[in-house]
């Protein structure tokens, strides 16, 4: 088989899925459709439609463009029929039903930003930073009837370095999600069509316990400072700078604001008082955890623009009266 065989629809939404789109234009593949959500309203009063980075990639490359509301809707899925795709390809899209994914000759094969078994779900990424992983990496795996449990293709391993927050992670794994994909068609084109596959039953007795990445929430993000220093950091990168952790500061006289926590240090020293209790020493601000104190290095108060923990505790009167919960 040669690549110009293959006629690929591509099916993804955020910025992370176009690093992947563009790998397959530039590398010469036949991509006859790309799927996308449809345009968002945006603005004050929702009237101006915004349309996801992929279908902004696709229309300035002129690729015809779907954008479904159901999947199952009968005339989508006629349309997608009419293109005649002997292959899918999906990146950070959403779940698909049988009738879309079994469709093409070659099946369906996603690109998840995980090592499966582990991390199965909306928000691999910043699962693995709060978890303080400290490797990951992304698969390709044919689609079928259940979420992310399909039988894998490839794997490629990134390291995740301790002072990495989830913006850095995304950043590389968008890249190297590009790279197992193109690996992962030139597998398919040299197999023709039907590349070595391992199911993931076969992983799970060296995987140990799995861990889940279920999608994030904003009770999700709120700190739960009697943790560990360390648990307290790894949750704050794990969700730096989007969404944002966050809790309430506390005043003396029981006023409550919330905060969002963007950067900490760990630090050697331990907790000195009750845990989201706040020391302020030689201008820098410090919470204490369950173990010990953590150093505040960027945050943003509800209403104001995010900025150094030196620039709060000087714009704000007895920061060390004040309590984080």
């Amino acid at each position: 088989m040669r690549k110009q065989d293959l006629r690929i629809i591509f099916m993804g939404t955020p910025e992370f899925a176009v690093e992947t789109l563009k790998a397959l234009v530039e590398n010469g593949y036949n991509v006859v459709a790309v799927v996308t959500q449809p345009d968002k309203p945006v603005g004050r009063h929702g009237s101006v439609m915004q349309p996801s980075a992929v279908k902004r990639y696709a229309l300035e490359h002129g690729l015809p463009v779907l954008q479904p509301v159901k999947m199952k809707d009968p005339e989508f899925v006629e349309a997608l029929r009419s293109y005649d795709a002997n292959l899918q390809v999906v990146v950070a899209f959403r779940m698909l039903p049988e009738v879309v994914w079994d469709m093409p000759e070659y099946g369906t094969f996603n690109v998840h930003a995980a090592l499966l078994p582990q991390y199965r779900g909306a928000a691999p990424i910043n699962w693995a930073v709060i978890n303080g992983e400290k490797r990951t990496g992304v698969t390709t795996f044919f689609l079928d009837k259940d979420i992310d449990t399909g039988r894998i293709i490839m794997q490629m391993p990134f390291e995740i370095a301790d002072d990495y927050n989830v913006e850095d992670v995304y950043d590389g794994l968008m890249r190297l999600g590009a790279e197992i994909c193109i690996k992962t068609l030139e597998r398919i084109v040299e197999t023709d069509g039907h590349p070595e596959s391992v199911p993931q039953e076969e992983l799970l007795v060296t995987a140990g316990e799995l861990r889940h990445a279920p999608k994030i929430f904003k009770d999700t993000c709120r700190i739960d400072w009697g943790k560990t220093g360390k648990e307290v950091y790894d949750f704050v990168r794990g969700l730096s700078p989007v969404p944002g952790a966050w809790c309430n500061i506390v005043s003396p006289d029981g006023c409550e604001k919330m905060i969002k926590i963007y950067a900490t240090e760990k630090t050697s020293f331990g907790a000195s008082a009750a845990p989201g209790s706040i020391v302020v020493e030689n201008r820098q601000m410090y919470v204490c955890t369950g173990d010990s104190l953590l150093r505040m290095c960027e945050l943003q108060l509800s209403g104001r623009r995010r900025m150094t923990a030196t620039e709060f505790i000087n714009g704000m009167n007895d920061a060390g009266r004040h309590r984080m919960e």
